[in-house]
């Protein structure tokens, strides 16, 4: 490893050790006199001088000295060493190296008895084990910087430009190597090859592991794979097309861009999708992802028996201008914004919210919008519901981190302490961002916890509470101009975002929906936006994100053309060679229906209805407005429903676990729907019509389709059989009967088929 490349002009007095306790004045003087004859001016420099920025910091970061478990950790670092994270704050490390702790951290008369070099190597109780090797490069690096006197930085050194990575794409087979090269550049035109200290990190290690010295290894999952190069602050990425080779001939033609870049992407590495799903299944599978319902009896008889070609078009036309549209992305959209009730007085707002974003959907009123009315929004609940959000969220901190992680898919939350650790942000973007929100006022009104939200005069500033430099805003770097002091400068915010140059806002919203149709993100999770976390497909991306805006911001149209591909209308069975893709959109993917769908759905089969306080009768669990009927709805709360504390999707749960299974078994809310007077098995009971005829109304409830004939034989079967009562005795005919279709209603409830999206 080339050590340097300038010799070093400005003495570096600081770095001088300070006496200890019982330690002689002669050893003093000979401390001071070796480290003040090393930085004299007009001294001989070393022929080769070690730089504490771009040779020391990269060995202390490679090592891991400064990870947040070590000596970054917040709250004084470890024994009262502390370091920036990752180097980010190189200035306070030499201050922290060298100055701090008496100066017994470094020993330029004696470099190898210097207390880094000590813990480092274990010859002195470290509770980070050992570090390096007294054979090792980094241990001779941070020696040679010691015996030259410990120097900060010369005014002709160069600063790090960026760091590139070699290859930057490739195709690698399953079980096969890749040696990554790392090269450092730097502002005076020079390079240097950092593969041995730049740190890895692969985005998926089941797909591809990497060693500390970026040798890849490809594993035998097929996909696209990312690695991840870090060096002092700078980042790139390699990422890899791993083939599963078999020749992909024969694809459903493509219906829009969408199908064109799935199913190039499918060629490249080999992977055959399955086939388009039957109409049963397409039919339930979107009226679930667009309407968040099962179809009725009546919309599966028509499907079915239609012949039209456009049915599957007219289909999605018809879910998008249905009420159960604008009800179920309300639904989620409400629960991201966290329209939450903590107490009684937030019922009023809750639901103006709650109708203010269901309305808007309803009449498709553009994304850029919405977004728009909800940041600047002025003014009272009632007169203008938006101002509802600015309840929920108060602190201008979290203002700022909900709007970035929600609208543009960036994770600021680590800016606030320190630089960003995978991305570019730093602690100014942070309070720069911030600072949008810095002149949102408020004062109450005379409806009890209800405040009027309004803009204060005065000129926007956030202090950084690090520096204590009050920042005008900024927008993740973007300058958005003076904004006066009677401008509300959260307009400004809005006015960026909605820019067709921004970078983060339509891809934010296309990814989003993506997953909400797919259930795998082209970029997971999906408001991780950032140049170190690639999308699987960023050609695909892309022209979503154009398609997007040059529609101007048309969320119908956006649901409209990811519905209409063949890549969305693929089968969810898998062939013998795409069953371990979980990336590349070889097939549909089932995931398990949420909460309130799959309540709703409950009832659609049994024929009951689930009663809400305070809502009229009939109201379905996916117009709740808040998250108040969690706790009513021990349905909801075993399910998963969130309760709108997060603007992370993963709040919501969609993992299985052993009390859903013991509330579908025996709970008395399924027990009583299931018996219901008023409910499909007392009413199918009462009907004039066959046996066979029962059951295909079932199974068309239950999963959009007729039965198959040994389905239904297996069903006559048991509708023929005679229970036992208590006694033993067999039970009355009409009884008997009742109490069988409500057996084979629980039964289908309880299959995969019904509990998943598929």
């Amino acid at each position: 490893m080339s050590l340097s490349r300038h010799d070093m002009t400005i003495p570096n007095l600081r770095g001088a050790c300070l006496p200890r306790i019982g330690t002689s004045l002669s050893m003093f003087a000979l401390v001071l006199a070796s480290v003040c004859s090393a930085g004299e001016p007009g001294s001989e420099e070393p022929s080769s001088t070690v730089s504490f920025i771009n040779d020391v910091m990269p060995v202390i970061t490679k090592a891991g000295c400064n990870t947040g478990v070590c000596h970054a950790k917040a709250g004084g670092g470890q024994n009262g060493f502390q370091l920036s994270l990752l180097g980010f704050e190189p200035e306070e490390d030499y201050e922290s190296l060298v100055k701090s702790g008496r100066g017994r951290r470094v020993f330029s008369t004696a470099p190898g008895k210097s207390l880094i070099l000590l813990k480092a190597t274990g010859q002195t109780p470290h509770g980070g084990g050992v570090r390096l090797t007294k054979d090792s490069e980094g241990y001779q690096t941070i020696t040679k910087w010691i015996e030259q006197g410990t120097r900060y930085q010369s005014e002709t050194e160069p600063t790090l430009v960026g760091v590139e990575v070699h290859p930057e794409r490739g195709i690698v087979e399953m079980g096969k190597d890749q040696q990554l090269k790392s090269i450092a550049t730097y502002s005076d035109g020079t390079s240097r090859d950092v593969t041995n200290i730049a740190l890895y990190e692969s985005n998926a290690d089941a797909m591809a592991e990497v060693s500390e010295t970026g040798h890849v290894r490809i594993n035998d999952i097929p996909g696209k794979v990312a690695i991840m190069v870090r060096y002092q602050g700078k980042t790139a990425v390699f990422t890899a097309a791993v083939p599963l080779g078999i020749p992909v001939e024969n694809v459903p033609p493509s219906k829009n861009f969408i199908d064109d870049h799935v199913f190039a992407n499918l060629k490249e590495i080999g992977i055959p999708p399955s086939p388009l799903c039957d109409d049963a299944t397409f039919l339930r599978r979107v009226s679930l992802d667009i309407a968040g319902r099962l179809p009725t009896d009546e919309e599966a008889q028509e499907f079915l028996a239609s012949s039209d070609p456009e049915k599957r078009a007219q289909l999605i036309d018809s879910l998008l201008k249905s009420p159960g549209y604008a009800d179920f992305f309300a639904n989620k959209w409400t629960t991201l914004l966290k329209n939450r009730r903590d107490d009684a007085s937030d019922i009023t707002s809750n639901f103006a919210f709650h109708a203010w974003i269901r309305d808007s959907l309803l009449a498709n009123v553009t994304y850029d919008q919405i977004v728009r009315e909800l940041l600047a929004a002025t003014g009272t609940v009632i007169a203008n519901p938006p101002v509802a959000w600015y309840k929920r969220v108060k602190d201008t901190k979290q203002q700022l981190e909900d709007v970035a992680q929600l609208f543009l898919g960036v994770r600021m939350q680590c800016a606030q302490c320190h630089h960003h650790p995978f991305e570019r942000w730093s602690q100014d973007d942070y309070y720069s961002f911030e600072a949008f929100f810095s002149q949102v006022g408020r004062k109450p009104t005379g409806t009890r916890g209800e405040d009027l939200i309004f803009h204060k005069r005065g000129i926007a500033t956030a202090k950084n509470v690090k520096t204590e430099v009050a920042l005008k805003p900024a927008a993740l770097g973007d300058s958005v101009g003076d904004i006066p002091p009677d401008e509300d400068p959260r307009l400004r915010l809005a006015n960026w975002m909605s820019s067709p140059e921004n970078p983060f806002f339509a891809k934010a919203l296309v990814n989003r929906y993506w997953k909400h149709f797919f259930k795998i993100g082209l970029i997971e999770p999906e408001d991780d936006i950032r140049d170190t976390n690639p999308p699987t497909n960023p050609e695909l991306l892309a022209a979503l994100e154009k398609h997007f805006i040059e529609s101007g911001y048309d969320l119908k149209e956006l649901v409209r053309l990811i519905t209409n591909s063949n890549a969305y209308q693929l089968s969810a069975i898998p062939n013998e060679h795409n069953l371990a893709d979980r990336q590349n959109y070889s097939r549909y993917y089932p995931r398990r229906l949420q909460s309130e769908v799959l309540l709703d759905a409950i009832d659609d089969l049994t024929g009951s209805k689930t009663a809400f306080a305070n809502l009229p009768p009939g109201t379905r669990a996916v117009a709740l407005p808040d998250n108040s009927y969690n706790r009513a709805s021990a349905f909801l709360r075993v399910f998963g429903r969130p309760d709108n504390l997060s603007v992370c999707e993963c709040e919501r749960s969609q993992s299985s676990n052993l009390a859903q299974s013991l509330h579908l078994i025996n709970s008395n809310e399924i027990k009583s729907k299931l018996a219901a007077g008023s409910g499909r098995a007392a009413t199918l009971t009462k009907k004039e019509i066959t046996p066979e005829e029962k059951i295909s109304e079932l199974y068309l409830c239950a999963f959009s389709r007729p039965p198959t004939e040994d389905e239904l034989n297996t069903a006559l079967a048991y509708l023929n059989e005679i229970p036992l009562d208590t006694n033993g005795k067999p039970v009355a005919d009409a009884a008997a009967h009742q109490q069988n279709l409500r057996d084979l209603i629980w039964a289908l409830m309880n299959t995969k088929e019904f509990m998943f999206n598929h």
